[in-house]
């Protein structure tokens, strides 16, 4: 009943909160696509992501009143929120995003993440995702390629146009690079290598860095570590039943190399390229096994 009672409250302000902000974020919005002068729009998504960094700390005030979490986060502290970053991180679980959250609202430009395109009729927040010009992808299968050839890289126009009009506005880009939630049954269908992580997915992000261009040299590497058997739920979160949550922050320079090549016509570029995500995401995956191990975590 205590954890019921939890969730209800916590839901019922994380609502609250949403509904608050959701109407002057759709003001702005709409002002900024109806009119077309560059001095308003750019005022008008600055007004956008304004709202929508208030309401992320406001967010983070009712987790921290109404659930025990603790947010522990390592490693790198010291970001600046005028230089933009490239964000990669693994994906369990919804919680993922609220850690994130905790680790780096406040302390680095709000957050841009890449969608799934069914996410816009996510109610209320599909508005504020597209009010923040979020882009939405959408992924073809084998089978949709075959039988219809023309939709080859449509995926990435959607985030060449993305990225253009990004540039010149300081931005965490959040690139989950497994596509999708981590499960035992998907790394087992998969056939991934590693022993908590799903294969990471290279095209996207190479494509983003030649997107951005010097816009992005650096590189925020997030590790996401739950202490429990499973990842938890996000109901869990909201209903107090979530204790602690590691985060590891771990900063580095993005390689010049990878900021100029051609990931879709030059082989050997993106053999080297898959090399080193493929090395990031090795040490990712060690970084998993070694906090476990030093937690005394229940066996993934």
């Amino acid at each position: 009943m205590r954890h019921l009672v939890i969730g209800l409250a916590t839901t019922s302000l994380l609502l609250l909160n949403t509904l608050v902000g959701i109407l002057p974020m759709m003001v702005f919005a709409l002002c900024k696509l109806l009119i077309p002068i560059k001095p308003v729009q750019h005022f008008c998504f600055e007004a956008v992501r304004w709202i929508a960094s208030n309401w992320a700390s406001i967010n983070a005030l009712i987790f921290g009143w109404l659930t025990p979490v603790q947010w522990e986060v390592r490693g790198q502290q010291d970001l600046r929120r005028d230089h933009s970053l490239l964000v990669v991180s693994n994906h369990q679980s919804w919680v993922d995003i609220p850690a994130l959250m905790a680790a780096i609202h406040g302390k680095a430009p709000f957050f841009t993440f890449f969608l799934k395109r069914e996410l816009i009729w996510v109610p209320l927040l599909g508005l504020a995702w597209w009010a923040l010009e979020y882009p939405f992808m959408r992924r073809f299968s084998a089978e949709q390629l075959r039988r219809r050839p023309e939709l080859k890289g449509k995926d990435l126009e959607i985030t060449q146009k993305a990225c253009q009009r990004l540039q010149g506005r300081p931005v965490s880009l959040v690139n989950y690079l497994e596509g999708t939630r981590f499960t035992p049954a998907k790394k087992e269908q998969q056939g991934s290598p590693y022993r908590y992580l799903l294969k990471p997915k290279s095209g996207g992000m190479a494509f983003t860095l030649k997107a951005m261009g010097r816009q992005l040299t650096r590189l925020l590497d997030v590790t996401v570590v739950y202490t429990s058997a499973t990842p938890p739920t996000f109901w869990a979160l909201l209903s107090g039943q979530v204790k602690r949550v590691i985060i590891d922050l771990r900063e580095r320079d993005i390689p010049q190399q990878w900021l100029e090549g051609d990931y879709q016509q030059d082989p050997q570029f993106r053999a080297d390229f898959q090399a080193w995500v493929n090395q990031l995401w090795a040490d990712k995956d060690q970084l998993i096994a070694q906090i476990r191990e030093q937690e005394g975590c229940d066996s993934a």
